[in-house]
C-alpha cells in the first residue's frame, strides 16, 4: 500500500505532528529535487523515497497522514555537485533535517559519509556516487507533549546570578549515590544529591556545556576518543541522546531536568554553537547543510567558493548574510526557550556571529533581530566576545542587554595571584565591574561574567600545580592547547606531597573564590573547582571521556574542607548588597557624608595616592565598601547592607595591614580569611593592625556595639544582673 501524500505547508520548517499526520518542510534555494526518506529501523536502507512537489518560497514540503511519532527520516537532495561555485549536493547521501528534534541515528564513520572520493586532496572536485543509507545520522519524528504543570523560572536578577559551568555526564560520572545506568544523564543532574549540592554550593544557575546533538570528529573515533566539550553541532533542536538514559526519551528526559533544576530555584543556560557546524571544511562529510544547500547556509570564500571561510577554527562559518541561516537561529533559540523552558544561552564565539561583511559589526542584523524579538530578549544572553579572526577579540563591544565573559578579568586576576607587580592597578579595575569595558555604552556592572577558569584550559587546582601543559593524551604530540595560562605552580611543577608548597597552593584556591565573590559583576564557576578537580595538568581536554573530565565525588577532607569555604563566599556575596551592585562605583561621597563609596588603602589603612598605584612591584591593596549604596529595591525602598573591608596581599611576606580608624562603638569583624579557618571571634577596633600572611586575603565587617535597653522587671534580688534587649540588625534584601 502506498503512502498518502499531501501538498502541506511550507510553515513551520522541519516535521510536525498534528495528531494525525505529519507536515515535513525543508528549505533550500538551489536545489533542483527534494526526496523524503522514510525508514523502518536504524539498521539498512529507506523503505521508501517520497519526492517533495511541493514548493512555496524556496521551501519543499508535503503532509503524510497517518505517519506518527517515532518515524524515521532523512533526505535526499538533488542538485549541482559544482564546488567551485559552492554546490555541493549529492543524491547519494542521506542528510540531516536541520530542524530535527531528536536523532533516531547517529553518524556511523565510513567513506560513504563524504560527498567525494576521499583520499585524493583534490577529491572534493568530483562527487561520490557510493550511498550512505546504512550509515548517515536520521531524525525521528517526536510527540512534544509534556506536562510542565506549574513550572517557573526562577528568573534570578544579573545582579544575585552566581553561575555553575558543568557538563552533563562529567558532573555525575562517578557520582556514588547514583546507579551506574543514571549517571551521566539529564535526570542525574537534576536528582536529589547534585540539586543539594548545588543548593549548598550556593549558585543560581547551571550553564551547560553544549547539549545540541553533535557529531564525534571520525579522526577522533578512530583514535578511541570523542568529541566530550561538544562543539561541533549536528542539529540545532535535538538534545544529545548520549545523556538520556533511554535515547528515544531524551527529549522528555531533558525537559524534566529542567523543570526539576527550576523547583529547586536553579536556571538552566546552555551553551550554543551556531558559528560553525561539524560537517568541517571543504574536504568534511556531507551530513545536512552542506548537502541541503551549501552556498546559503555556510561562508564561503570570495571568488573562490570552493573553500569556507574559517572565523572558528573549525572548518566552516555559517553565513549570517542568509536570511534562512538567521531564521535557523533564531527559531532554534525560540524552541528551547519555549518548548524546553531554558532560561538563557552563552554564544560560543559569538563574534563570529557579528560579522556581516569581514569586520565584526556590534550592531549587525543578528542582534537587531534578538533585541526586538519579545522572548529572546527577555532570557539571559551571555556572550563569549572573541574568535579567531582578524579584529574577533570584542571583550566590551557587545550591546546592551548581552553580558560578556570577561578574558580581562581571568588573566588580571591570575596576574595579580601570581606576584606580577604591575597588576594592582588593572586589578583594582576588574574587581570594581571593569566600567572601562562596559560602561560607556549603558551597560552595568553585571554586564561581566567574572570567571577565573572555565572547561577551556587549566582547572582551578592545575593553575597552582602546572606552568606548561601535558596534554599528551589528546593524541597531538602536545601540540594542541593554549601555551598562555597565566599560571603559576607555587614552586614546583606537578603534584607534591611538600606541606609547605601544597598549603599555599590550597590558600591559592581560597584566594581566588574570595577575589571573584569579592568582584562586581556575575560569578561563574567551573564545575570542580570547588572540589579541587585535577586534570593532570591537560588545559585542552575536549576529548577526554573519562576520569580527565568527570568530576570525582570520592572528597578528601581537603577537598570538604575547599567546597565548605567556596560556599560561605557566595554566602558572603547573597548577604551583602554592596557585592551585587546594579551601578558603577562612582568615588564620591554617599549622600554628602564624608564616607565615599568606595574607597582604596594602603597597607598603612590610609587613602592611595597616584604614587601608591604605580609603585614599582605593588602587590598589597585594600579597598571599603560602603553598605550605602544609593540603589532602592522593586519596591522602591532604599538598599542599606553593610560596610565591607577587603585587605589583598600577593606577596611573598607577610604584611601589616593597619585598619581604618572607625567612630565610637564601631569596630571590624573578620567574616573570611584565607589563611585562618575557622576564624577567631574577636573584634578589630579603628587603627589596630592587621597580619595577612604572604599570599592570601580577607573579608572585614564594619558592625556596631549596641547598647543595650536595660528593663527592670521588679525588684532585682539575690544580686542578679538587670535583662538586657540587643535589637536586631536588619537589611534590605
Amino acid at each position: 500500500m502506498s503512502t498518502r501524500i499531501w501538498p502541506g505547508r511550507p510553515y513551520p520548517l522541519g516535521a510536525t505532528w498534528d495528531g494525525k499526520g505529519v507536515n515535513f518542510a525543508l528549505f533550500s534555494a538551489h536545489a533542483s529535487r527534494v526526496e523524503l526518506c522514510l525508514f523502518d529501523a536504524v539498521t539498512g536502507t529507506e523503505r521508501e523515497c517520497i519526492p517533495l512537489r511541493e514548493q512555496t518560497d524556496l521551501v519543499w514540503h508535503c503532509y503524510l497522514p497517518g505517519v506518527r511519532p517515532g518515524q524515521l527520516y532523512g533526505y535526499r537532495v538533488h542538485g549541482p555537485y559544482e564546488p567551485e561555485q559552492g554546490h555541493r549536493f549529492n543524491p547519494n547521501k542521506v542528510v540531516l533535517d536541520p530542524y530535527a528534534k531528536l536523532i533516531g541515528r547517529d553518524v556511523r564513520w565510513s567513506d560513504t559519509m563524504f560527498g567525494y572520493r576521499v583520499g585524493d586532496p583534490e577529491a572534493d572536485l568530483s562527487r561520490d556516487v557510493r550511498d550512505n543509507a546504512e550509515d548517515a545520522p536520521l531524525a525521528v519524528v517526536i510527540d512534544p507533549r509534556f506536562r510542565w504543570g506549574r513550572d517557573r523560572r526562577p528568573r534570578t536578577p544579573w545582579h544575585r546570578t552566581v553561575i555553575y559551568e558543568a557538563h552533563v555526564r562529567g558532573l555525575t560520572a562517578l557520582h556514588p549515590a547514583l546507579s551506574p545506568s543514571q549517571r551521566g544523564t539529564y535526570g542525574a543532574l537534576a536528582s536529589r544529591p547534585v540539586l543539594r549540592h548545588l543548593r549548598q554550593l550556593g549558585v543560581t544557575a547551571v550553564e551547560l556545556l553544549p547539549v545540541h546533538h553533535h557529531v564525534d570528529d571520525r579522526h577522533l573515533v578512530e583514535r578511541g576518543l570523542t568529541n566530550y566539550w561538544g562543539y561541533n553541532t549536528l542539529s540545532y533542536f535535538a538534545p544529545d541522546t548520549r545523556y538520556a538514559a533511554s535515547p528515544a526519551l531524551a527529549v522528555w528526559e531533558f525537559k524534566q531536568m529542567v523543570r526539576r533544576l527550576h523547583r529547586a530555584g536553579l536556571e538552566v543556560i546552555l551553551d550554543v554553537v551556531y558559528n560553525h557546524t561539524g560537517e568541517g571544511n571543504h574536504l568534511g562529510p556531507t551530513l545536512s547543510l552542506r548537502g541541503i544547500d551549501n552556498a546559503s547556509y555556510y561562508r564561503l570564500v570570495h571568488n573562490k567558493r570552493r573553500y569556507y571561510t574559517d572565523f572558528t577554527g573549525c572548518g566552516n562559518t555559517l553565513n549570517m548574510l542568509c536570511p534562512h541561516v538567521l531564521q535557523l537561529i533564531m527559531d532554534s533559540l525560540r524552541y528551547w526557550v519555549t518548548e524546553m523552558h531554558v532560561d538563557g544561552f552563552r554564544f560560543d564565539l559569538a563574534s563570529t556571529l557579528a560579522r556581516e561583511l569581514h569586520d565584526v559589526d556590534r550592531l549587525g542584523a543578528f542582534f537587531d533581530i534578538i533585541h526586538q524579538d519579545p522572548i529572546l530578549s527577555q532570557v539571559k544572553l551571555i556572550a563569549e566576545p572573541w574568535d579567531l579572526g582578524e579584529g574577533g577579540y570584542q571583550v566590551g563591544n557587545f550591546p546592551v542587554l548581552w553580558t560578556e565573559w570577561n578574558g580581562k578579568y581571568r588573566d588580571t586576576v591570575r596576574r595579580f595571584w601570581r606576584g606580577d607587580g604591575d597588576a594592582v592597578s588593572e586589578f583594582a579595575t576588574r574587581l570594581c565591574g571593569s566600567s572601562d569595558l562596559y560602561e560607556h555604552s549603558g551597560r552595568k556592572p553585571y554586564a561581566s561574567i567574572n570567571f577565573v577558569t572555565s572547561h577551556d584550559g587549566f582547572s582551578l587546582r592545575d593553575l597552582v600545580t602546572y606552568e606548561q601543559k601535558r596534554n599528551e593524551a589528546n593524541g597531538d604530540q602536545n601540540q594542541d592547547g593554549d601555551n598562555h595560562n597565566l599560571s603559576w605552580n607555587c614552586g614546583l611543577e606537578g603534584e607534591t606531597t611538600d606541606v609547605a608548597i601544597t598549603s599555599l597552593r590550597r590558600r591559592q584556591l581560597r584566594n581566588f573564590f574570595l577575589t571573584l565573590m569579592l568582584s562586581q559583576g556575575v560569578p561563574m564557576i567551573r564545575s570542580g573547582d570547588e572540589f579541587g578537580h585535577t586534570q593532570g595538568g591537560n588545559n585542552n581536554a575536549y576529548c577526554q571521556d573519562n576520569s580527565i573530565n568527570w568530576l570525582n565525588w570520592d572528597a578528601q577532607p581537603w577537598q570538604q574542607v575547599l567546597c565548605a569555604f567556596v560556599a560561605q563566599t557566595t554566602r558572603l556575596r547573597a548577604a551583602h548588597p554592596v557585592l551585587q551592585r546594579r551601578q558603577f562605583f562612582q568615588g564620591r561621597p554617599i549622600r554628602g557624608a564624608s564616607a565615599r563609596d568606595l574607597t582604596w588603602l594602603t597597607r598603612d589603612g590610609k587613602p592611595m595616592k597616584d604614587s601608591d598605584w604605580h609603585a614599582a612591584r605593588a602587590r598589597v591593596l585594600a579597598f571599603c565598601l560602603n553598605g550605602h549604596i544609593e540603589e532602592v529595591d522593586d519596591r522602591g525602598q532604599p538598599i542599606v547592607g553593610t560596610t565591607l573591608l577587603a585587605l589583598f596581599n600577593a606577596e611573598d611576606r607577610e604584611i601589616l595591614f593597619h585598619l581604618p580608624a572607625l567612630e565610637r562603638h564601631q569596630y571590624w569583624q573578620p567574616v573570611l580569611d584565607t589563611n585562618r579557618a575557622p576564624l577567631p571571634r574577636r573584634r578589630c577596633r579603628g587603627g589596630q593592625g592587621y597580619t595577612l600572611p604572604a599570599r592570601s586575603c580577607a573579608v572585614l565587617e564594619l558592625r556596631r556595639q549596641l547598647l543595650g535597653v536595660i528593663r527592670r522587671w521588679g525588684t532585682l534580688r539575690n544580686g542578679s544582673t538587670p535583662a538586657v534587649e540587643v535589637p536586631r540588625v536588619t537589611r534590605s534584601p
